[in-house]
């Protein structure tokens, strides 16, 4: 039943139940029933039809009010990432495409001399950014699907979809559909899983990757496991490791806990909160 409906039918009720009241007690009831009964049975009447109909119909009408709210802010929130989506599209992504064609341009003519490899890094830089910027584009274009936890699903497709865009080849193993996070929770999390699988794509030279979780709402981690060559040294200290360092950092600031183990064959990235 419609939101319309609803309405109209509240409005309709109560009007012809007293219509029909009156005209079968006046019709038919009038030997049976004093004028004074007649009038006292009326509110009677009513309130039991408002107590057994109309509390059902209030609370059809108060699902469908808050439907339709939820549907116009998912409109709006949509609408804002969209266009958040365009923004970054057309300002930032063409800049730094531009800015990509004109340093690969500089390294052709600067190629063989002193400040070809520092150009290289400035291209390989350029490039990532770029990279990152597509993917925060691709993310804000995403539409969760309608079903009964769209929050929790809509972050499991999005990190599938981080996964397909940097290490398809990893496996996936979700399990914090029952766990809620706020939308910074979300964003958060998902810069710190694509940084992650980014690394293990550029340096670990990986033939097996897992990316699985496990906990609940108070307690949960995420695990980015990889079978590579591992990180000699601490990483945290790698001038060209600045992606390592804001992760943490990220983690640290969402109050989560965040573990780096590395060792030939078995690199290991946990992000957790509380004690799993």
């Amino acid at each position: 039943m419609s939101y319309k409906q609803i309405k109209w039918m509240i409005l309709l009720i109560p009007t012809i139940t007293v219509g029909l009241w009156e005209y079968i007690r006046h019709q038919f009831l009038m030997p049976y029933l004093s004028m004074d009964a007649g009038n006292w049975l009326t509110p009677v009447i009513v309130y039991l039809v408002s107590v057994t109909l109309l509390s059902r119909l209030f609370l059809m009408l108060e699902g469908a009010r808050a439907a339709l709210e939820q549907e116009r802010a998912s409109k709006t929130a949509l609408e804002a990432r969209d266009q958040l989506a365009r923004e970054l599209h057309d300002g930032i992504s063409q800049s730094l495409f531009l800015l990509s064609v004109k340093t690969d341009k500089a390294g052709r003519s600067l190629a063989g001399t002193s400040h070809e490899q520092d150009l290289r890094e400035i291209q390989k830089t350029v490039h990532e950014v770029n990279t990152y910027v597509r993917q925060a584009i691709a993310q804000l274009r995403y539409v969760p699907s309608p079903v009964a936890d769209p929050e929790a699903v809509a972050l499991q497709a999005q990190v599938e979809s981080i996964v397909s865009d940097t290490v398809p080849e990893a496996d996936i193993e979700w399990n914090l559909t029952e766990v809620s996070f706020s939308a910074k929770e979300q964003v958060e999390l998902l810069a710190c899983i694509r940084e992650a699988l980014l690394n293990v794509r550029k340096h670990a030279h990986a033939t097996k990757v897992e990316v699985y979780t496990k906990g609940n709402a108070s307690n949960w981690s995420v695990h980015i496991r990889d079978n590579g060559i591992g990180i000699q040294g601490d990483p945290m200290l790698f001038k060209d490791r600045y992606g390592l360092r804001i992760t943490k950092e990220r983690a640290e600031q969402m109050g989560w806990t965040f573990q780096l183990d590395s060792a030939s064959g078995n690199t290991q990235m946990i992000i957790g909160k509380g004690q799993t």
